[in-house]
């Protein structure tokens, strides 16, 4: 399964409506779980509400922008190669404030989609967007490019 946790509601529609779209697309190839922790007004309280949520046996990989960058192609391998190691992948996004120093240590990797900084509900849209392409390019359908 491939969770992401995020923090807070997406409120506008159009990004609601990206977002379902990619969640129906990427359902057609794998199981996913979009799960939404209660944005709060400091790291701490975050990291307590993320922490109900997460499941350190899960490979968790934090999105920041220190991560590792990949192109498409090799972003598609490496969940590939992460499926035959672990059956649950878990994606972290975190809020405008980041993610807490206790969640860092959880994780197995970062990864970085860009050195900007985006908008969250817009970042969840492109991660999903992305998962969905890896599907794509590991099924050689066309879409990718």
């Amino acid at each position: 399964m491939i969770k992401i946790i995020c923090i807070g509601k997406i409120k506008e529609q159009y990004l609601k409506d990206m977002i379902e779209d990619y969640t129906k697309r990427i359902h057609k190839y794998h199981k996913l779980q979009i799960i939404e922790v209660k944005d709060e007004d400091n790291l701490e309280k975050e990291k307590i509400n993320m922490l109900k949520v997460l499941d350190p046996k899960d490979h968790i990989i934090t999105m920041e922008i220190e991560g590792e960058s990949y192109t498409s192609e090799e972003f598609a391998r490496h969940i590939d190669e992460l499926f035959l190691k672990t059956s649950n992948i878990t994606f972290i996004i975190g809020s405008s404030l980041g993610i807490h120093n206790d969640i860092k240590k959880l994780k197995k990797e970062s990864i970085s989609f860009s050195k900007l900084t985006y908008p969250h509900g817009l970042f969840r849209g492109i991660l999903l967007e992305q998962i969905y392409r890896s599907f794509k390019i590991l099924n050689h359908e066309t879409y990718h490019k």
